[in-house]
């Protein structure tokens, strides 16, 4: 008896694997590690059905300021379901190789309490997959610090916005209502 109950759960289990994977829309099929952290973040489990927006982030940018109005963002909306992913990234020389000294700018200097992630390529043949998927969607790599993609609750990007778009621009924050509204 035994031996059936487990060869039926393991039928089911090995059933909807397949069936749970199809559900995590492409941008989310991915982990990436945390910020200051030993876990990684499996983004399919923690953003699946939410509305997102990522932004590639570095410490020592003149654009490090828009960290207060993407925490503003997150506090704005994060009831409704929008979650805010800063991923750190040294693609243009402006990130410390010192997670602490990240963390330290991220959550002391600028009080984020959004997820953070460890500092991860986001541009050209090494991004991370999430970034090489946000590319494809969007039609555009980041071509600075402080690019914000904004993916609707399905995992699609609804539209990106360059460095110079504060979070509190009125286009940016119409793609984000219409990435709620799904």
């Amino acid at each position: 008896m035994k031996v059936r109950l487990f060869a039926a759960c393991l039928t089911l289990t090995v059933m909807a694997g397949p069936a749970l994977a199809a559900e995590c829309p492409a941008v989310l099929a991915h982990e990436l590690p945390k910020l200051r952290a030993k876990e990684t973040l499996d983004l399919c489990e923690r953003y699946r059905g939410k509305a997102l927006v990522v932004v590639n982030t570095a410490s020592f940018c003149g654009f490090a300021p828009q960290f207060k109005g993407l925490e503003a963002l997150y506090q704005r909306y994060k009831d409704e379901g929008l979650e805010v992913l800063g991923v750190p990234s040294d693609d243009f020389f402006q990130e410390s190789e010192d997670a602490a000294e990240t963390a330290e700018v991220c959550y002391v200097n600028y009080g984020v309490t959004f997820q953070m992630t460890q500092t991860q390529p986001v541009r050209g043949r090494d991004a991370t997959p999430l970034f090489k998927v946000l590319a494809e969607q969007a039609g555009g790599a980041p071509r600075w610090n402080f690019y914000k993609y904004v993916v609707d609750r399905e995992g699609r990007v609804v539209d990106y916005f360059s460095s110079k778009v504060e979070p509190d621009d009125p286009e940016l924050i119409a793609a984000v209502e219409k990435a709620l509204e799904k």
